[in-house]
């Protein structure tokens, strides 16, 4: 606040964060700062009361869901959706012929890309069902496949790797997720970012997450939505399977995964359809370009704020 104070800037810019950012936004404004909110917090997912804090504090809004815009301007909040910034930049940057060669793996057979969490308590909660639902799969589906877990940044992939036994074939991967995805038949994902990147890379996928039984009692009265997985938030719809706290079990995951990755007619209608609602999320993500749309917003909200105080 003394640096504010100091240099009495005309915008303050803060991004997501609610808990710290809507307490110096309100001590922003009395000063005659006008604040931006770049990438809303998702308050309709909880405590959506919350709302009216932005409202009262916030000069603009710049939402990344299309279907945040709504929600925050029935709150009274000038809000422009401007698109997700991860548009145009999920790409991968090798074929799946070279991925598998340099990973060791059977370019002819599927491959089954694991993206597990990125928190020591989603790996803690995630990773035990996943190694079952595994040899599970091996027992429903004939033939070989290939296992790909992509381990987040921040994670200690020697710690990842011995929950999972020894003597399996699976490839840990560092600092290459979108190759990962991009190679697989099937990515099985924890609910989060790495959904909407896997919908990016037009991959089917199943949405998995699990916390402690009494997390998900506190933490259950607060959600408002039908959904969990930003890709079936952003459809409206559910466009991919969501397996989250009970629902997520070993069999679960392995009957998803072999009605996803069954040769049968069935199972390619089905691929199919989930393909079709994945370009439809893509699509409503908005064009490239979000990053560059939000300075722009920025930048005519900062010349008329210059021209008011002429």
């Amino acid at each position: 606040m003394d640096e504010a104070e100091r240099r009495r800037p005309p915008l303050a810019i803060l991004t997501d964060f609610p808990g710290f950012h809507l307490r110096l936004a309100r001590k922003l404004r009395p000063r005659g700062i006008r604040n931006v909110y770049y990438i809303c917090p998702q308050f309709w997912a909880w405590r959506p009361w919350r709302v009216n804090l932005v409202r009262r504090r916030f000069t603009q809004a710049l939402c990344i869901f299309h279907f945040e815009e709504k929600f925050y301007a029935d709150a009274g909040v000038p809000v422009k959706f401007i698109g997700h910034p991860l548009v145009g930049n999920v790409k991968p940057t090798m074929t799946r012929e070279f991925f598998c060669k340099k990973y060791g793996l059977e370019d002819g057979d599927p491959i089954i890309t694991i993206l597990p969490g990125s928190r020591r308590g989603e790996i803690t909660h995630h990773v035990p069902v996943l190694v079952e639902a595994l040899v599970k799969i091996e027992r429903i589906m004939p033939g070989s496949y290939g296992v790909v877990v992509a381990v987040a940044p921040g994670l200690d992939s020697k710690k990842l790797k011995a929950m999972f036994p020894p003597q399996w074939q699976v490839k840990f991967i560092d600092k290459d997720t979108y190759n990962a995805l991009a190679a697989a038949d099937l990515a099985i994902v924890s609910s989060g970012t790495a959904t909407v990147e896997t919908a990016l890379l037009g991959k089917p996928m199943i949405v998995v997450y699990r916390l402690s039984p009494l997390t998900a009692r506190l933490a259950k009265p607060l959600v408002r939505t039908k959904f969990l997985s930003m890709v079936n938030l952003i459809a409206g719809r559910a466009v991919v399977p969501e397996l989250i706290q009970q629902e997520f079990t070993p069999q679960r995951v392995a009957t998803e995964a072999g009605n996803l990755l069954s040769p049968s007619k069935e199972g390619r209608q089905r691929v199919e359809e989930m393909l079709r609602g994945l370009e439809e999320v893509q699509r409503l993500l908005g064009p490239p370009g979000a990053v560059e749309r939000a300075a722009d917003e920025i930048r005519k909200l900062l010349n008329a704020v210059q021209s008011n105080a002429k």
